[in-house]
């Protein structure tokens, strides 16, 4: 089985950070998103993995190259224009012509042991979870087997609440195929993109039966407030180790600090990851990702992502304070 891993995506909701960084390598819990998918891949037992680029392109290429070298077999495919998730998956099609079945995993979306049981699953797989908005995903209604009798991309009206979360077992490619030449050989308006929610509804029309798998380890990174929620969870279920070196500093777990860094006078935690030879004085941080380089000097920061080669300089303040008084420097 190869995995197929859609990465050629601008990541505008993730926007500032997206402007000079790809979303799938923002840290999360001290590695890159990506990281976390191919180690999980690795895990797994999958190691061909085809990854489709398209913005900042070179930078995952490096970044796949110089860590996973040896490690899994690796292919890139670009998808310019990029015009959707089954636009991607037909591009890669020289890519997985000859495989019975593979496995699609957005490059945004992080999954724990439930990767292995869909894979170890017989047959055609979605993953769903149940969400309180559906309207912003694909979502599925199911017959009285349990089998996906509807796909629905981003309902306004939705008529389940099953969301389709970014893992996908396909079989067989063959139909996939060619009910993605079928859509490519449509119309489309130009600011239009090609489901991959329609080209299974159409493999589902074709006589494809897809069962669904409720995911329980589903960790969406692709909106400030989701990747802080990722953090910490992954900070909690990892074993970092703590550190103590750290001149006039409280370090609380859990944390993740990188090689190279500099912390004095300071607190940090918990639910913090910081990347390697960030330099940070007199500050406060938590719940927080601090990026590669970055300065902090007299900050206090919470629910916050700095990116990399980042300063931030606060104002240290003195006060004499006398009794019956309130201060909310907020306001």
């Amino acid at each position: 089985m190869k995995a197929v891993i859609p990465v050629a995506g601008v990541g505008t909701k993730l926007r500032p950070h997206t402007h000079t960084q790809p979303k799938p390598l923002i840290p999360v819990a001290g590695k890159p998103i990506l990281g976390h998918i191919i180690d999980n891949l690795i895990s797994a037992g999958i190691r061909k993995q085809v990854f489709i680029i398209g913005y900042l392109k070179e930078k995952i290429k490096d970044y796949v190259e110089s860590e996973y070298k040896g490690k899994i077999e690796m292919e890139f495919v670009v998808q310019e224009p990029r015009k959707g998730l089954a636009h991607a998956l037909w591009v890669s099609k020289p890519n997985i012509q000859e495989c019975e079945e593979i496995l699609v995993i957005l490059g945004d979306t992080i999954f724990g042991d439930d990767t292995k049981k869909i894979v170890d699953l017989d047959g055609a797989v979605l993953a769903v979870h149940q969400v309180d908005d559906p309207r912003e995903f694909g979502i599925a209604r199911l017959d009285k087997e349990d089998f996906v009798k509807k796909l629905t991309e981003k309902p306004s009206i939705p008529t389940s609440n099953l969301a389709l979360v970014g893992l996908y077992k396909i079989t067989p490619v063959s139909l996939l195929i060619e009910v993605l030449d079928e859509m490519m050989n449509g119309k489309i308006t130009e600011d239009s993109e090609y489901s991959l929610t329609d080209a299974l509804m159409k493999m589902i029309r074709k006589g494809t039966k897809f069962r669904t798998y409720r995911v329980e380890n589903w960790f969406d990174c692709g909106r400030k407030q989701s990747l802080l929620m990722t953090n910490r969870i992954l900070l909690e279920r990892g074993n970092f180790k703590r550190e103590n070196r750290y001149k006039n500093s409280v370090i609380i777990p859990p944390v993740f600090i990188a090689k190279g860094c500099q912390i004095n006078n300071s607190i940090i935690g918990p639910y913090t990851a910081i990347a390697e030879n960030a330099k940070i004085e007199n500050s406060i941080v938590k719940n927080s990702i601090l990026g590669a380089y970055s300065r902090l000097d007299s900050i206090i920061l919470n629910k916050s992502v700095v990116g990399n080669d980042t300063t931030l300089k606060g104002k240290a303040n003195s006060i004499n304070i006398g009794d019956n008084t309130e201060i909310d420097f907020d306001e």
